[in-house]
C-alpha cells in the first residue's frame, strides 16, 4: 500500500515539474554563455602541436596554440593575416655568398630566403603550474616531489598557477622540438626539407638523446641551429633553402605552434606520464581559449582564456557577408563565448535527436557533412524540410578546396602519352572523348546528390588560380553558348573517338573492341558507381572492365604504374595552387619517385610553367602562369577533372557568425550564442507530454481504491466471525 502511494506522488510531483526531463544540462546551464557540441569517436589522442594531425583535434589546438600566421575568417579566397605576429612578411634573399639580393633577383641565384617575423608584445600565457613561482622567484613545481603531484591527474588540480609573455625564443623552441627524437612528428620530414640546418639538426639531436637516460629532460635551448633562431625577444629569424613562397602557408599551422620550455620540463618529471599529464592531454597556448576539463572519452570542456589579449572581429569579408550578418560584431572583441562543451555521442541518431531537440548548438564543429546530409534531407522529404524551416536551422554548403579527379595513367599505351608523336595526338583525342561521355553533371546529381560542383580544371574554389564560370570553362568538354556552359554532344565525342582510331568503339585496323580497364579499391567492383561508368562508355561503343582489389593491391598497381584507369582525390593543406598543381608535375611521378603524381603525367611544357608558377608571389604574373598551365592539362586531360565536394554546416538560429570553412580552423573564436533564446527554443521544443502521467495516475488511485476497500471489507468480515 505505501509502495503505491509513493508512487502516486512521484506521478504527481513530475507531473507538476516545471524543468524538461530530457534536458542534458544542469538547471540554468542552458542560460549561459556556452557553446554545447559532440564527438563521436574517441577523445583527441594528440593535442601537442607537434604531433597532432586529425582534423577531430583542430577545433582543441586552433584555440588554445597561436601560429604566427592564420586565415581571415570571412575573406574568400583565403588571405593570411598575422595572429601573433605583427605582420605577415616577405622574405629576403641571400646568394651562396651570404650578400643580400634583390627583392626580383633570379631564383637561380637565391641560396636562401630568411624570413625575419617581428612579433606582437604583451601576448601572454593561460594560466599554468609550469609558470608558477614561490616568493623567492623559484619555480613552484620544478622539481616537483611525490607529495606535491599526489591526487593531481589534471592541471586544474594544481593550486598555483603562473603565466609569462610571449617570446620569439618559445618559437625557436617549439621548431627545435619538431627535430627532437622524444617527439613523433609526422612534420618534421617535410620542414628539414626546407628548413636550413635542420636535418643535421635532428641528427645531432638523437646523438644527444643517446647520452641521456630516458628519464632525463632534453633540454633544447642548449643546442640549436642557424635555420631557426631569435634576434631578440620579439624578433624570430627563419632561413629557407632556396625560394619557397609557400613556406608563409606553414607559419599557419600549429605545428609552428610555440612551446616555452618551462612547459617541456614541468611535463618531462617523474609519474607525470602516469597522472596523463603531458602536452597530449593538458596543452598549454596564448589563444582565445585553454583546456579546463578533460574526461577521456566522455567529455572536454575549453573555457575562455582569461589572459587573451581580445582580437577584434572582422570588419571585412566576401561578397554577401553583410547582408548574412557576418559583419555585425565588426571590431569587437573576440572570443564570443565563455566555454565550448564537447560531449561525447557514440551514435549519430541520438546526436543529431539533440541536436534538432536544441540541446546540441553545432553537431560537430570539425565536420562539415552535417550541413550536407541535412540539406539532402530537406529535398528528400517534406516533412524535414517543414521541420528544419520550424526550428530556424541554418543550412549551408559550399564547394571547398578539394577535389576528386578520374585519371589516366600516362605509361599505359592506351590511354597514356603514346610512343610517337602521332600515337599521342590519338590518344589525346581518346581522352577528350572520354571526358565528354562522362557527364559529371549527372554523376553529381546521383552519387553526391546535387551537392557537388563539377570541375573544369584541377584547381578548386578558394585556391588563388582558379577561375569560375564562364570563365573557367574547359573548351575541350564543353561549349559555350550566349554565356552558358554546356557539355559538347556525343556525336562531337564519337568524332574524336574515330580520330583517336577507334570509330564507333573499335579499332579501325582490326575491328577488334575498345576495352578499358578501371581499377577500384575495396572490391566494388558491382557497385551502382561502376556500372553508371560502364554506361557512360557504352555510349560511344567502348566497354569498360572494372579490376576490383583490395586497397593494398590497389597502391601496389599504382605505385609499379600498372592501374589503366582510376578515382583519386586531394585536400588541401593550404590554399595556394601549387598545393594541387604539383599533382601533374612530371618529377613527382609516382612510378618513377613515388610521388604524389598519380597519372605519371609528362609534359615538359607543363613542368617548365610549373617550375617557373612555384617560385612566383601572389599577382598578375604568377596568375597568368597558373592559367596557361590550366590551359596545358585541359587540352592534354591527363585526368577527367571530375568534381568538388560540398562541405557545410549545420547551425542553430541562436549562432551567430557562422561561416562554414576548411582552412580556417580557429572559428570559435568568432562564434556568438543567444543563450536566452536558447532556452526559450529549448522549452518551445520540449514540453512534457504530462496526461499519459495523469491517466497513469488515476489508474494508480482507482487501484488504490479498490484495494482500500477490499481491505475494509475484508476486516469487517474478520470482525463478525470474531463476535
Amino acid at each position: 500500500m505505501r509502495l503505491i502511494l509513493f508512487l502516486i506522488g512521484a506521478v504527481l510531483l513530475a507531473a507538476c515539474g516545471q524543468q524538461a526531463v530530457n534536458s542534458p544540462y544542469l538547471t540554468d546551464q542552458a542560460q549561459e554563455n556556452i557553446l554545447f557540441t559532440a564527438f563521436t569517436q574517441r577523445s583527441p589522442k594528440y593535442l601537442d602541436p607537434a604531433s597532432s594531425y586529425s582534423s577531430d583535434e583542430t577545433p582543441f589546438t586552433y584555440s588554445i596554440y597561436e601560429p604566427l600566421y592564420g586565415y581571415h575568417y570571412l575573406k574568400r579566397p583565403y588571405e593570411l593575416i598575422a595572429r601573433t605576429a605583427e605582420r605577415v612578411v616577405e622574405p629576403y634573399y641571400l646568394d651562396a655568398a651570404g650578400q643580400r639580393l634583390a627583392a626580383d633577383a633570379p631564383v637561380e641565384q637565391i641560396a636562401q630566403s630568411v624570413y625575419e617575423i617581428p612579433l606582437k608584445k604583451g601576448i601572454l600565457y593561460q594560466p599554468h603550474p609550469a609558470f608558477a613561482k614561490d616568493e623567492a622567484g623559484q619555480y613552484r613545481y620544478y622539481p616537483i616531489t611525490p607529495e606535491q603531484l599526489k591526487n593531481k591527474y589534471a592541471i586544474t588540480d594544481f593550486q598555483e598557477m603562473g603565466t609569462r609573455e610571449l617570446t620569439a625564443h618559445d618559437y625557436v623552441y617549439g621548431l627545435r622540438r619538431l627535430a627532437s627524437p622524444r617527439v613523433v612528428s609526422p612534420i618534421y620530414a617535410f620542414l628539414a626539407e626546407h628548413i636550413v640546418g635542420m636535418q643535421a639538426y635532428g641528427e645531432a639531436l638523437r646523438e644527444k638523446s643517446k647520452q641521456l637516460d630516458k628519464t632525463q629532460w632534453l633540454d633544447l635551448r642548449q643546442i640549436g641551429f642557424e635555420g631557426v633562431e631569435a634576434v631578440d625577444d620579439f624578433t624570430l629569424r627563419i632561413r629557407v633553402q632556396g625560394k619557397y613562397p609557400q613556406f608563409s602557408y606553414w607559419l599557419a599551422m600549429t605545428f609552428t605552434a610555440p612551446i616555452p620550455w618551462e612547459v617541456d620540463r614541468f611535463y618531462h618529471q617523474p609519474q607525470m606520464a602516469e597522472h596523463d599529464l603531458s602536452l597530449n592531454t593538458w596543452p598549454v597556448g596564448t589563444g582565445p581559449y585553454m583546456l579546463t576539463e578533460s574526461i577521456r572519452n566522455r567529455r572536454h570542456v575549453l573555457s575562455r582564456n582569461p589572459n587573451f589579449r581580445g582580437e577584434p572581429y572582422p570588419c571585412e569579408g566576401e561578397p554577401g557577408d553583410e547582408a548574412a550578418g557576418l559583419l555585425k560584431d565588426c571590431g569587437l572583441p573576440t572570443p564570443f563565448i565563455d566555454q565550448v562543451v564537447f560531449q561525447l555521442e557514440k551514435e549519430s541518431v541520438p546526436l543529431l535527436g539533440k541536436f534538432l531537440q536544441g540541446y546540441y548548438d553545432i553537431p560537430q564543429i570539425e565536420r562539415g557533412e552535417y550541413g550536407v546530409a541535412m540539406t539532402v534531407a530537406a529535398e528528400d522529404s517534406p516533412e524535414k524540410a517543414a521541420l528544419y524551416k520550424e526550428r530556424g536551422l541554418d543550412l549551408r554548403t559550399l564547394a571547398e578546396s578539394q577535389l576528386f579527379y578520374f585519371g589516366f595513367n600516362w605509361l599505359d599505351p592506351v590511354v597514356g602519352a603514346g610512343e610517337t608523336p602521332e600515337q599521342a595526338e590519338k590518344n589525346r583525342y581518346l581522352r577528350q572523348a572520354l571526358s565528354i561521355a562522362f557527364d559529371w553533371e549527372q554523376f553529381v546529381t546521383i552519387f553526391q546528390n546535387d551537392q557537388a560542383q563539377v570541375a573544369h580544371g584541377p584547381l578548386p574554389p578558394g585556391v588563388r588560380g582558379y577561375q569560375p564560370l564562364p570563365q573557367g570553362y574547359n573548351p575541350y568538354v564543353y561549349e559555350l553558348e550566349q554565356g552558358v556552359v554546356k557539355r559538347k554532344s556525343l556525336d562531337q565525342a564519337k568524332a574524336l573517338l574515330a580520330k583517336a582510331g577507334y570509330p564507333d568503339g573499335r579499332d579501325a585496323q582490326t575491328g577488334a573492341p575498345l576495352i578499358l580497364y578501371f581499377d577500384s579499391a575495396g572490391g566494388m567492383g558491382s557497385s551502382a558507381m561502376l556500372d553508371w561508368m560502364r554506361r557512360q562508355l557504352q555510349q560511344l561503343g567502348v566497354q569498360l572492365e572494372i579490376r576490383a582489389t583490395d586497397y593494398n593491391r590497389f597502391q601496389d598497381k599504382m605505385q609499379r604504374g600498372v592501374a589503366q584507369m582510376f578515382m583519386w582525390g586531394w585536400v588541401a593543406d593550404y590554399p595556394d595552387a601549387e598545393n594541387f598543381l604539383f599533382l601533374l608535375y612530371g618529377p613527382h611521378a609516382r612510378a618513377h619517385g613515388g610521388g604524389e603524381n598519380a597519372t605519371n603525367y609528362q609534359s615538359p611544357e607543363y613542368d617548365a610553367l610549373f617550375e617557373q608558377m612555384r617560385y612566383l608571389d601572389d599577382g598578375p604574373e604568377k596568375d597568368a602562369v597558373i592559367a596557361k598551365m590550366v590551359a596545358v592539362v585541359q587540352k592534354d586531360a591527363p585526368w577527367m577533372f571530375g568534381y568538388v565536394p560540398n562541405s557545410g554546416g549545420v547551425y542553430q538560429q541562436w549562432v551567430a557568425n557562422a561561416k562554414p570553412t576548411q582552412m580556417v580552423r580557429n572559428t570559435l573564436q568568432y562564434l556568438r550564442i543567444d543563450a536566452s533564446l536558447r532556452a526559450q527554443k529549448q522549452a518551445e521544443w520540449n514540453q512534457p507530454v504530462w496526461w499519459p502521467l495523469w491517466v497513469l495516475g488515476a489508474v494508480l488511485f482507482i487501484i488504490v481504491g479498490i484495494a482500500w476497500h477490499l481491505v475494509r471489507q475484508r476486516e469487517k468480515q474478520i470482525a463478525k466471525q470474531e463476535h
